[in-house]
């Protein structure tokens, strides 16, 4: 039995509909079930909250592995789910981390996601750690400035940065669930190809048929809602600012194969995912 935590995310529900394609017993974890509705019927589906210990074990119960997604800058939802799969007998952990790990020192943004790398590799259990750039599904974002303001906010200028499918994330994720040979792993996922904000703005744009104004952030408070409209917590604002100057500075964006080596097929383009996802922008462009 796999356990599936975040699975009403952009990664969850794509992972959760591989699986049952491929028959694979599988159970999600979800605060609220009534989110879980358009899912295979075939799911198991329970009630609990990562950050509440006591709403685990029923969870975890007979679980032999685990997709481990966890959301905001600690690491106490990490804690929990790690003593729940110990708990239970829980082989093998699917870590989703970040690209943002990388740097000596490590970046603000990426700094809970070490920490929780560090709790997965200690917990004595087997692990395999998925390492994704920053999502496709981040021009989501863009919706609220192009309602209010009827632009998108260009916080990177020149950095360019492979985004990912989400997904593509998925498929790998089911990938290195369901066969042998990944325990131990650490896997750096990127996009096929490494554009600028102005770049995805002008794809977005072409997909939509219609003009997308761009405006260069001038204000720290600017960068921050770029990615997130409605604001952040003070840690999670300056991890984001450092984020975007490093981002900022990266005029090259690494790009790897592993999508493609593992999920046995090209990882998605940003357009393609613009063409899926159009109708999401018909309320912002009409506000617009």
């Amino acid at each position: 039995m796999l356990l599936i935590t975040g699975a009403t995310g952009h990664i969850g529900i794509p992972l959760v509909y591989d699986l049952a394609e491929r028959g694979v017993p599988t159970r999600v974890l979800a605060r609220d079930l009534t989110k879980t509705a358009a899912l295979p019927a075939t799911v198991e589906r329970h009630r609990g909250d990562l950050e509440d210990a006591g709403s685990l074990d029923a969870a975890f119960d007979g679980v032999d592995r685990l997709f481990l997604l966890t959301q905001g800058t600690g690491t106490s939802m990490a804690r929990n789910a790690l003593r729940a799969a110990e708990r239970s007998g829980v082989r093998h952990v699917v870590l989703l981390s970040s690209t943002n790990v990388f740097g000596d020192p490590v970046p603000a943004m990426g700094r809970w996601h070490h920490e929780r790398e560090t709790l997965v590799k200690a917990s004595g259990l087997a692990w395999t750690v998925l390492r994704p750039n920053g999502f496709m599904s981040n021009a989501l974002e863009w919706r609220s400035t192009l309602a209010q303001e009827g632009v998108v906010l260009d916080a990177t200028g020149p950095g360019r940065h492979a985004v990912i499918d989400p997904a593509d994330i998925a498929a790998v994720a089911a990938a290195v669930l369901t066969e042998p040979g990944h325990v131990g792993a650490e896997y750096t996922l990127t996009g096929p190809e490494s554009l600028t904000t102005a770049e995805q703005v002008l794809t977005l744009a072409r997909v939509l048929g219609r003009q997308l104004p761009l405006r260069e952030v001038g204000t720290p408070e600017d960068a921050v809602r770029s990615r997130y409209p409605d604001g952040a917590p003070a840690p999670l604002a300056e991890a984001v600012i450092q984020a975007w100057s490093l981002m900022r500075a990266d005029t090259v964006g690494a790009r790897t194969r592993t999508v493609e080596l593992l999920a046995g097929r090209t990882p998605r383009t940003f357009e393609a995912w613009c063409r899926r996802h159009a109708s999401a922008f018909a309320d912002a462009l009409a506000a617009a």
